[in-house]
């Protein structure tokens, strides 16, 4: 059978009961939507974490007081423990090799006050470098200075979000405003801009005030809640923590590194780690998806064996023409490779615009790659051998003067 006859036949074969082929194909198009969905929402998750943790600092390490705990918004942990000071950051800048910026932080959680509003938020204590070490833009007014902090200023730097939230959506000049932190009052210098994010990954919902500040007013100690170090490369960042982790052991004069005062991460591995788990979910989300595709190769095999039996007499009459077993053959395994092709396109174009749908409403982030697609047309193709091989050779088996018999 010539190539162009055998297309034809197909497509004479798969109109001639529209309603039957429709079903069938709706297996298919639900479970090629549903992973290209499912992935494309597990893929901008994944790009998403990763963008937020890459904000804060792809060189960074970040050292914390006492057992490490968890990421929580602008900084590492907000335990109990004291135990690193500003000398430890000194001794950091002066002594350890490939090491660009050391930076101060005290933080705490506090009630802030302006214009008869009020908010709980992050309050980071800081210096002028932190704007380049977490990659803080501004988008109104100046970051804190290295004179704010010598001067113990009572100025104040506010995150995107803090600022709607006391101020309203849409107020924009706010610089020269004050608001009232744990009874002390503060002037705004600053606004950054948004990062994204939201919730623990946020880094919007904080303010900024000189680290001193914070000291003498917030916390009323020595103390720092962290320290953040930007490696000149994020190469480097693994040996840069390596160096930090002797070092403080030799300062804290602590000899068995599991009893240390102090924790250490780096950014690098954080973002491998993030990667890592989201990957596996987006392959999960993926696989739980696929089995409606199984459901659908199900289907198509139920309806090829229909067709088969409901057209024996016209395979036997083809058969007794001259018609040979690898025509009847490749008749039938056409006809559901096309049905399941056709069925792919179908639902990746729906997986794609279901996609773009939720990001356009902002609920979740949603990414279709190309891997994704191509995936989804092999696995379509897939589909259709596999489930069309059985009926498709059960008809060329077929004894012509029996199925010429066939009632």
């Amino acid at each position: 059978m010539k190539t162009k006859d055998l297309i034809q036949e197909t497509f004479v074969s798969l109109k001639s009961n529209k309603a039957r082929t429709g079903l069938t194909m709706l297996g298919i198009i639900i479970g090629i939507a549903s992973v290209i969905t499912m992935t494309a929402i597990g893929n901008g998750a994944k790009k998403s974490v990763t963008d937020s943790i890459e904000s804060i600092g792809a060189n960074l390490v970040i050292v914390s007081p006492g057992a490490m705990r968890s990421f929580s918004g602008p900084q590492m942990s907000r335990g109990g423990a004291k135990s690193l000071t500003i000398e430890d950051a000194l001794a950091i800048e002066e002594e350890v090799r490939y090491v660009t910026d050391v930076v101060k932080v005290v933080s705490s959680q506090q009630q802030i006050v302006a214009r008869g509003e009020n908010t709980n938020t992050s309050i980071m204590g800081t210096e002028s470098a932190y704007a380049t070490v977490r990659s803080v833009e501004l988008e109104d007014g100046v970051f804190i200075s290295d004179q704010n902090v010598s001067r113990t200023a009572k100025v104040a730097v506010l995150g995107s979000t803090t600022r709607d939230d006391l101020f309203g959506i849409g107020m924009n000049n706010v610089v020269g405003e004050r608001i009232r932190i744990a009874g002390t009052e503060y002037t705004i210098v600053g606004v950054a801009k948004a990062k994204g994010g939201s919730g623990m990954m946020s880094m919007d919902d904080v303010v900024y005030i000189p680290y001193t500040t914070a000291q003498r007013y917030l916390t009323g100690d020595k103390y720092l809640s962290n320290i953040f170090i930007s490696a000149e490369t994020s190469d480097l960042s693994a040996y840069v923590q390596n160096e930090i982790d002797a070092l403080l052991l030799r300062r804290h004069k602590i000899t068995d590194p599991d009893k240390a005062d102090f924790s250490t991460a780096n950014q690098a591995d954080v973002i491998d780690i993030v990667s890592d788990v989201l990957g596996t979910l987006t392959a999960f989300l993926a696989a739980v998806a696929a089995i409606s595709l199984l459901v659908g190769g199900i289907g198509i095999m139920n309806m090829m064996l229909t067709t088969v039996t409901e057209r024996t007499r016209e395979i036997g009459l083809r058969k007794s023409i001259g018609a040979k077993r690898k025509d009847i053959n490749n008749q039938f395994l056409v006809e559901a490779i096309v049905l399941t092709l056709s069925g792919g396109i179908t639902g990746v174009i729906l997986g794609s615009l279901a996609s773009l749908i939720l990001n356009l409403t902002g609920v979740v982030t949603a990414e279709v790659t190309i891997g994704s697609i191509v995936l989804s047309f092999g696995v379509s193709a897939l589909i259709g051998i596999v489930f069309g091989y059985y009926p498709a050779r059960r008809a060329a088996k077929l004894n012509p003067i029996d199925a010429l018999r066939y009632e």
